[in-house]
């Protein structure tokens, strides 16, 4: 459409390819980059234009969405051999969707700004649901103007857009969701095993308890996922290990100490032992269950 922003997107994993889809149906001119060139078939034939590297993705977008793995992902797309660096033109903006470490963030803001561009860190939570939907929390930091500038882009995507700080801050922000999330789901798995070895019906202990205070998307998402044995991925435990490890390095460099994430951490890296890194998050609630042992009731 006349006067919309050109907007590339790199990663077409299990958040970028839905991604791509909404950008594609609000009209935009779609430019994309996959590493694994077979999973770009269908954005193409929806009516992208598929490059053959990050820098032909920079040198025809205005607005670049990065939507990979951690940290070193990002460096390569951005810095590696024909990476945006290569192309970028002076007043794009680069949006990271990723989450990494916010130092990380901070060091390619100042290289994109050398070529007159500027990065937002723009993590997001919501999982593969929220993505489909577009209905994820975004968690923005860097130019609030640049921000102002994309924010119908981003639009496309969530249904709340927070600007949180400066470079780096929307990182902060989702370490902090990500610590929120994996203590209240340990909590979770432990009521859900008490509900049960107290001879308490755990599906009615959910119905009475999540309207009030202890209510949560956990509670009332994954509970009954824990109840039934579904532990299908809508985030990892490899991925949710990889955000543990940044908050971890993130707090010791801040002299935070957080005790329960350290301990979230240890029991999915018990899942990890078992083979599980691949399954949803809430395996952790049979990591609580093997901790137990047979019920001997």
């Amino acid at each position: 459409m006349a006067g919309m922003k050109t907007v590339g997107l790199i990663g077409l994993g299990i958040m970028g390819r839905p991604m791509a889809g909404h950008l594609l149906r609000a009209g935009y001119g779609l430019t994309v980059f996959n590493r694994t060139a077979g999973r770009t078939a269908e954005i193409e034939a929806a009516g992208a234009r598929v490059a053959a590297s990050p820098a032909e993705v920079a040198a025809v977008a205005d607005v670049i969405l990065i939507v990979v793995t951690d940290s070193a992902d990002v460096e390569q797309v951005v810095e590696g051999p024909r990476g945006l660096l290569s192309g970028i033109r002076s007043g794009s903006v680069v949006i990271d969707l990723s989450t990494i470490s916010p130092a990380t963030e901070r060091r390619l803001d100042g290289l994109l700004r050398e070529r007159g561009a500027c990065l937002l860190d723009a993590p997001v939570s919501g999982g593969d649901v929220g993505a489909r939907n577009a209905t994820l929390a975004i968690m923005v930091g860097g130019d609030p103007r640049a921000l102002e500038g994309v924010r119908p882009i981003l639009e496309c995507l969530g249904k709340s857009i927070t600007h949180c700080g400066d470079v780096g801050s929307g990182q902060l922000t989702k370490l902090c969701n990500q610590i929120l999330v994996g203590v209240t789901l340990l909590g979770v798995s432990e009521a859900l095993l008490f509900a049960k070895r107290s001879g308490l019906d755990p599906e009615v202990m959910i119905r009475a308890v999540e309207p009030g205070a202890a209510g949560s998307w956990q509670l009332s998402n994954l509970g009954p996922r824990i109840l039934k044995g579904d532990f299908a991925p809508g985030f990892m435990v490899d991925l949710m290990q990889k955000d543990l490890r940044l908050i971890q390095e993130t707090a010791a460099a801040s002299g935070a100490p957080l005790p329960a994430t350290a301990l979230v951490r240890q029991l999915f890296l018990a899942a990890q032992a078992h083979g599980e890194g691949r399954l949803g998050t809430q395996i952790l609630g049979r990591v609580v269950e093997r901790l137990a042992g047979p019920d001997g009731r």
